[in-house]
């Protein structure tokens, strides 16, 4: 995709300027620190279908598959790095030009970046949560002690998927062994919203207690597929909060938009910052 034309960012940054914002991302803005994503334009094969939860606390062999694909995946989402896109909403931030991110995203990569007020609407890979005593554990810690569990087993290498999944054939599952929780014995689950599960309510209410503050609502690299990103449009939308998408490709909410561009967030999010008064 060709990189905006300078009016566009313009048109964006004269709809900021005088507002405070804040910002919806999607994987779209982690995409360019190499995490795949689930809908983005560059995806050829068939999309990613994730576990769900009935799945994973309904079936033991669902459960070591998926642990089996994230010790696999994790190092990988763990060795990511924010990117220009993540540096320019932390320097907006500081700035006073946002006063916080509502995130999609489980990878921590705009705390990474340097922004503060993020609110983690789908959860953290970087935490564990035990679903029996609700005993949180870091997931690096986990990590280790699937390693230990696990010390012969090997799988070829596996093609990279969203939120620290891998591909990862069937057979290769022979001989893997999940761990349980530390405390208690108990079931281990990642602690992200997984799809088929409720976001939190009292999270719900922080994002819309941030909102409810808003001038303007950004939205950036989410095609707003799931409801739980494209609630907050339509609340903005009908609170009369002027919304701007930057995305590369197309969203649920563009009929929403006063402002629609495309192009990449590592391009377009530094040239908006400038424009804003503060170098990314």
């Amino acid at each position: 995709m060709l990189p905006p034309a300078p009016d566009a960012v313009d048109a964006l940054a004269r709809l900021l300027r005088d507002r405070r914002t804040v910002v919806l991302s999607g994987a779209g803005i982690s995409t360019e620190s190499g995490i795949p994503d689930y809908r983005g334009p560059d995806r050829r094969d068939r999309p990613h279908r994730p576990i769900t939860y009935q799945q994973f606390v309904r079936s033991e062999e669902a459960r070591r598959r998926y642990w089996a694909r994230s010790l696999l995946g994790w190092p990988r989402m763990r060795g990511a790095r924010p990117n220009a896109g993540h540096r320019s909403l932390a320097e907006l931030e500081r700035a006073g030009r946002i006063l916080g991110t509502i995130t999609q995203n489980v990878d921590g990569l705009h705390q990474a970046g340097g922004s503060r007020e993020v609110i983690e609407l789908h959860g953290s890979l970087g935490r564990v949560r035990c679903l029996d005593c609700g005993t949180l554990e870091p997931r690096d810690a986990l990590q280790r002690r699937l390693l230990a569990r696990n010390p012969g087993w090997r799988a070829a290498s596996a093609a990279a998927l969203p939120d620290g999944d891998a591909d990862l054939p069937a057979d290769a599952l022979r001989g893997f062994q999940p761990v349980v929780c530390a405390r208690c014995a108990g079931m281990l689950k990642p602690d992200v919203v997984f799809f088929g599960e409720n976001v939190p309510a009292p999270r719900v209410a922080r994002c819309r207690e941030l909102l409810g503050g808003a001038e303007a609502l950004l939205v950036v690299g989410s095609s707003l597929a799931v409801r739980s990103g494209l609630r907050f449009v339509e609340a903005a939308r009908a609170a009369g909060v002027p919304v701007a998408i930057v995305n590369d490709g197309e969203t649920r909410g563009d009929g929403l938009a006063r402002v629609r561009l495309g192009g990449r967030l590592g391009e377009v999010l530094p040239r908006l910052a400038e424009r804003l008064g503060t170098a990314a």
